[in-house]
Parts: C-alpha cells; sequence; structure tokens
C-alpha cells in the first residue's frame, strides 16, 4: 500500500482490558469511544467481567499465556498506531503485557490504571499493584490516573487540591511515566478540572463543566481509548487529550438521553451519531 493511501485509512488501535457486558465500560467502551472518533478497533481480552451498571458480580481471569497468545497473533499481523491498557486483574498479566509492549515496540501507549469499579467492587488484586507501578507505568506515554488511583499508585493519600495533584502527578513522573494526565473529577470542584503533566513543562490545567447527570459508567474508560483514538491523528499528547476531554463532556452531556440498566448508566459515546 503507497504511504499516501496508507495515511488516509483510520489509524487502528488496541484496547487491552476487560469486558462489560453492560456495554458502558471496559473493552466495549473502548471499541464505541474508537468508532465514534475514527479509528479502527482491535481488542485483547484481559479479564471476563459479570458487571451491569449497579456492579460487578463476578471475575473470571484470562491467564496470562493466552493474553500473550492473544497479543503476538494480533500484533504478528495487524499494524498497531496506538494502544489503550485497562484492567489487567493479575501480576501474571500485567507481566505479559509489558513483554508485548517492548517486543512489539509499540507506540501511544495509553495506561489507564483501572482498578476498582465505579461501583466500587475491586478490579486489580492488591498484589498487583507494584508490578504495575514497575513493569507498567514506566512503559507508558501517558497514564491516566483518577485520584484513588493515583494515590493507590503511589501509596499516599489521596489528593484533595490542585497542588496535591500536581505533586502526585510528578511522582508518577519521576517513576517513569511518560506523561500524567491527573483526573481531577473526584475534587468538590464545580468544574472537572484535570491537570496534564510533561517532564520539563508546566503542567496544562484542563477545565470542564460539571455535567450534573449520574450516568457516569466508564467515563475513565471513554477518556483513555478517546485519547488512544485522537493521538494518531493529533500533532501531540496535548491536543489528542484536549479533545478527548471536550468528547467526553458532550457524552457525558448526553448520557441521560440513554436509559441503561438501573444504576450508573453508561456516557453516551455516539452523542454526534444518534
Amino acid at each position: 500500500m503507497a504511504s499516501g493511501s496508507r495515511d488516509r485509512t483510520p489509524p487502528i488501535i488496541l484496547s487491552i482490558a476487560g469486558t462489560d457486558p453492560s456495554g458502558g465500560a471496559g473493552i466495549q467502551a473502548d471499541l464505541k469511544a474508537f468508532s465514534a472518533l475514527g479509528g479502527f478497533g482491535t481488542t485483547v481480552i484481559t479479564a471476563l467481567v459479570a458487571q451491569t451498571t449497579t456492579g460487578v458480580s463476578e471475575v473470571h481471569e484470562v491467564p496470562a499465556e493466552f493474553v500473550t497468545a492473544q497479543l503476538d497473533t494480533l500484533l504478528d499481523d495487524v499494524r498497531v498506531d496506538a494502544v489503550k491498557i485497562g484492567m489487567l486483574a493479575t501480576t501474571e498479566v500485567i507481566e505479559a503485557v509489558a513483554r508485548a509492549v517492548d517486543a512489539h515496540r509499540l507506540a501511544n501507549v495509553v495506561l489507564d490504571p483501572v482498578m476498582v469499579a465505579k461501583s466500587g467492587d475491586r478490579l486489580l488484586a492488591a498484589d498487583a499493584v507494584e508490578a504495575l507501578r514497575t513493569e507498567l507505568l514506566p512503559r507508558a506515554d501517558l497514564v491516566t490516573p483518577n485520584l484513588p488511583e493515583a494515590a493507590d499508585l503511589l501509596g499516599t493519600e489521596e489528593a484533595a487540591d490542585l497542588d496535591a495533584m500536581r505533586a502526585q502527578g510528578a511522582a508518577l513522573l519521576e517513576l517513569g511515566a511518560g506523561r500524567v494526565l491527573m483526573k481531577g473529577g473526584h475534587l468538590p470542584t464545580r468544574e472537572a478540572t484535570d491537570l496534564l503533566l510533561a517532564p520539563g513543562a508546566e503542567p496544562e490545567v484542563l477545565r470542564a463543566p460539571r455535567v450534573d447527570t449520574k450516568n457516569t459508567h466508564g467515563t475513565g474508560c471513554t477518556l483513555s481509548s478517546a485519547i488512544a483514538a485522537l493521538r494518531p491523528r493529533r500533532p501531540g499528547w496535548p491536543e489528542a487529550v484536549r479533545d478527548a476531554k471536550s468528547y467526553l463532556t458532550e457524552a457525558l452531556r448526553h448520557a441521560d438521553s440513554l436509559h441503561v440498566g438501573e444504576g450508573k448508566g453508561p456516557v453516551h459515546h455516539f452523542h454526534a451519531w444518534w
């Protein structure tokens, strides 16, 4: 294929994550965000999760050997332009994904350190946090923790203001992350305020109106997958992050037009289409 022809094809984005039968988070949300933003989605499944909008009832962990088989089979054949890494569940799976990032020289890697579902159910084994911190975080071009996840990674108290967010983001950079997007959605502020940090640069403050909706299931999955989908077609990470945040804000704004489940419903990934 001529290079000019390839430039006009959709970027191919890989999601490495767990499932969500209700369609609002995990692999299902990632594929929706990729598609809505013009990317072609591919997947490697790390866990089968029995989950709805009200909670998680059971998790079936995919063996690390089969995660490796999925990755090698896919990446030996398909070009991948960006990667979103979500739920990994166990130390063994984290190590398998880290090996694949190196072996296949994956670029534009977005790590969403999924640890706890919106319902409060834990999705990452407590003993796997160290592996996530040491094996994958240094291999990520961008890490997107919310405040509880950042605190868990650093073994500290959850940030309560922008200054603490900045300090924790800087600490994650020191652990080897290429860039850090500290998501401030848990702060009791009128705006949803995030911080984008990169080595040697002043943190960029990203603000958006806080949308009044209970339908926030899958917001973290959607934001990280939107960034991955946009990065190949943006000049840099700041542009991809800004546009992804705008996309998520609109997905939240339209979430109440969906009626999925009795709990925290999903955001509207296809708000611009339906």
